[in-house]
C-alpha cells in the first residue's frame, strides 16, 4: 500500500479528486521529472519559497510549470513592491518544513503563505504538483488547486532557455 502524504489525506478529506504519480525520489529538475511522468512540461509546476521585502508581508509559494523560470522582477512588480528574493535551499526548508523538491501549496495551506500560480495555468484543465514529499506528485484540476489553496493567479514567468 502506497504511503499517503498530508496532502493527500488534505485533498481526500476535501473530497477533491486526484491521481497520486510518482518518480525517483532522487531526481530534482521539474522538467525531467515531466519527463519521466509522460507528461508535458507545461503541466507540472514547481513550488518556489520566495522571500517578500523585509517585514513587509508573509514568504511567498509561487507555482509555476516546469518549462519556465520565475522572473522576480515580474513577480514585485505584479506584488506592487520593490523586490523580492529567491530563499535559498536552506530557507525553503525551514520556512516549509519540507525538503526542496517536495514543497506542496497543498501541504502547507495552514501555514502562513501568500500563494501564486502563473497565469499559464488558465490554460490547462489539470495540473502536476508535488505531494509534500519527494519522489510523489499529485495531478488534479487547476481550479480546486487554486480554490483550496487561494492561489492568485499572476503573469510570473519566462520561458526557460
Amino acid at each position: 500500500m502506497q504511503e499517503k502524504t498530508q496532502a493527500m489525506r488534505t485533498l481526500e478529506s476535501k473530497r477533491i479528486s486526484f491521481q497520486v504519480l510518482t518518480y525517483p525520489d532522487d531526481m530534482r529538475d521539474a522538467e525531467e521529472i515531466a519527463l519521466v511522468l509522460d507528461l508535458p512540461p507545461e503541466q507540472v509546476f514547481k513550488t518556489l519559497v520566495v522571500l517578500p521585502p523585509e517585514g513587509t508581508r508573509k514568504p511567498i509559494l509561487v507555482m509555476v510549470p516546469a518549462d519556465k523560470q520565475l522572473d522576480l522582477k515580474k513577480l514585485a512588480d505584479g506584488l506592487k513592491v520593490k523586490k523580492v528574493k529567491m530563499a535559498t535551499h536552506r530557507e525553503a526548508e525551514q520556512l516549509t518544513g519540507l525538503q526542496v523538491g517536495g514543497i506542496s501549496a497543498v501541504t502547507l495551506l495552514n501555514k502562513p503563505f501568500l500563494v501564486l500560480i502563473d497565469s499559464s495555468s488558465g490554460n490547462l484543465n489539470d495540473v502536476c504538483i508535488s505531494a509534500g514529499k519527494r519522489g510523489f506528485q499529485i495531478k488534479l484540476a487547476v481550479s480546486d488547486l487554486i480554490k483550496l489553496t487561494n492561489a492568485q493567479i499572476i503573469d510570473v514567468t519566462v520561458r526557460d532557455v
